[in-house]
This record gives C-alpha cells, structure tokens and sequence, in this order.
C-alpha cells in the first residue's frame, strides 16, 4: 500500500506520511513545490523502491506485503 501511494500520490507524501515518515513525506512536498513539479521523481521513485525492496514504518518493522 505505502509503495502504491507512493507512486499515485507521491506529491503529496502520502506514502511516508502512510508509514509515518513525517519528516521525509514533507520534504517530498517541499521537493515537489519548490522545483515546480520536477522534484516529484523523487517520490515515484522511492514508491517503486518500496514495491522492490520493502521497507520499513517510522518504529523500523519491515513493511509486510498484502
């Protein structure tokens, strides 16, 4: 879910914001306003490398698929 949200709505730092990554899903919002659009590579490409490679929640547990 969080690589899925990552991807459609990565803009918005959903899929940080998801696992509670406060801190990166800002930054992503940040990246994404102040280079007009262009920073929103960023989030794709982090949602991609969650599908990939998993990852973890804002405690460190690894993300488990559904």
């Amino acid at each position: 879910m969080a690589g899925l949200l990552g991807i459609l709505l990565g803009s918005f730092g959903a899929g940080r914001f998801y696992t509670g990554h406060t801190g990166i899903a800002i930054g992503q919002i940040a990246a994404t306003w102040l280079t007009c659009g262009l920073g929103a590579l960023w989030p794709l490409i982090d949602g991609i490398m969650i599908l990939v490679n998993g990852g973890t929640d804002a405690q460190g547990r690894p993300l488990r698929p559904n």
